[in-house]
């Protein structure tokens, strides 16, 4: 899925933190949002990937994980047991602004919906402003606190839930 990986290696530096070593970066994307991770993702039936596409490019994706989250203090921040993770999320700068990131999050949504589910819930980085800004519009609140792990450091999150009842 080269398409995804490429997308994945010019979005997933923008959410990083400022002083986010390009080496911990690289070695996540080599690793976490390489070609064969993605392949793993759409065929692991815990996981849902979906893509924006606009003409014969992607300029977005969004991916949900549907089991609970193994993180204690995830789970202690979280409301609503049965909520679906949205994992990653991330649009082309050059789409920022058209409503695709809009689009991705209602269709996880409505995904979570169709499932059953009554909540979306996800980690953002603490730094990150236009994240935080975007999810808040969406719906979603602050619950709790988690760390990140991305090379050696650990970086702050904020657990927010979106409830969907």
């Amino acid at each position: 899925m080269p398409t995804l990986a490429d997308l994945a290696a010019r979005t997933f530096p923008l959410a990083c933190p400022p002083g986010t070593l390009q080496e911990d970066i690289d070695h996540f994307m080599a690793t976490v949002l390489s070609e064969s991770a993605f392949h793993a993702y759409l065929d692991d039936d815990d996981r849902i990937v979906r893509v924006a596409p606009q003409g014969t490019a992607v300029v977005g994706y969004t991916m949900l994980i549907l089991s609970a989250s193994t993180d204690p203090d995830v789970s202690r921040a979280l409301t609503a047991t049965d909520a679906v993770e949205v994992s990653k999320m991330y649009s082309d700068p050059a789409a920022h602004g058209t409503g695709v990131a809009a689009a991705l999050m209602e269709s996880a949504a409505d995904e979570a919906r169709l499932l059953g589910r009554s909540a979306l819930w996800l980690g953002v980085n603490q730094q990150n402003a236009r994240a935080l800004a975007f999810y808040r519009r969406r719906g979603f609140r602050q619950l709790g606190e988690k760390r990140f792990a991305l090379g050696a450091v650990l970086h702050e999150d904020f657990v927010m839930q979106r409830d969907l009842t």
